[in-house]
């Protein structure tokens, strides 16, 4: 079997899923990230006034997009390749001619279409409330390509392990939102105090917000080469990791 073809066609089915329902995945995120501008932006924010020399609406818009484009890089990927194993799809694809980096290319390019897709839908909300204004589109397309893979991957090592549906629940709940929020998404990290400014920099998604919010404004908390080296980093470890799982068919052949 040509691998294009197949690559092609992982991608293609990906995507048909989660636009095929747009109501359920493009709608919610518009709806929540005008409540985040309306709320934060303008009545909080208005009281906060200026960060870092720009005002707290632009400071927020980098994070706001970043945000909506980890989690629903991660709950397209987790939630289609459970069901994959759930419908039993998933045997279809394992006694083909297939290699596991064209399956796993397929169902993580098909979580960065999603992010991607959500990320424009919520720039493009942001713009009802301020300017939004690309300072370097390179630094700014980089970061967000690589952290919308880097969690479709971790999307795909949980989907592998997970037993139930309630399984696929438990990590955006009680670890991606919670590393969302303390990420810098609303606040600079220079607000913090000495010791949480310490804790806040064990939280690798506070360097990928930064980055973008640097490739989108200029204004940054963390070193930008260290946050390419942690997220590429972590990128090379999932995949390896992936297609170990794979290769074992751990969580997927018992």
């Amino acid at each position: 079997m040509n691998n294009s073809v197949a690559f092609r066609t992982i991608l293609y089915k990906e995507i048909r899923r989660f636009t095929r329902i747009w109501p359920q995945t493009l709608l919610p995120p518009a709806i929540t990230t005008a409540l985040y501008f309306l709320i934060f932006g303008k009545l909080i924010g208005e009281r906060i006034g200026a960060v870092h020399g720009v005002s707290y609406m632009d400071y927020i818009v980098p994070g706001v997009i970043l945000m909506s484009v980890i989690s629903h890089s991660y709950s397209n990927v987790v939630s289609s390749f459970y069901s994959t194993k759930f419908q039993h799809h998933i045997e279809e694809l394992l006694v083909s001619p297939v290699p596991n980096w064209v399956i796993l290319s397929g169902y993580v390019c098909g979580g960065i279409a999603r992010g991607v897709m959500v990320g424009a839908v919520v720039a493009a909300i942001s713009m009802l409330f301020t300017q939004v204004t690309v300072l370097n589109w390179p630094i700014t397309l980089t970061v967000l390509i690589l952290t919308s893979t880097l969690f479709a991957l971790a999307g795909f090592i949980n989907a592998v392990f997970a037993d139930s549906f309630d399984d696929i629940s438990i990590i955006p709940n009680f670890v991606l939102t919670p590393l969302s929020y303390l990420g810098g998404v609303f606040y600079s990290l220079a607000m913090l105090p000495p010791i949480w400014q310490i804790i806040a920099q064990g939280n690798p998604i506070l360097y990928m917000i930064n980055a973008f919010r640097f490739g989108l404004i200029g204004v940054t908390d963390v070193d930008i080469a260290l946050a390419f080296q942690m997220t590429a980093g972590f990128i090379l470890f999932l995949s390896g990791l992936s297609l170990f799982l794979l290769h074992k068919g751990i969580g997927i052949k018992n």
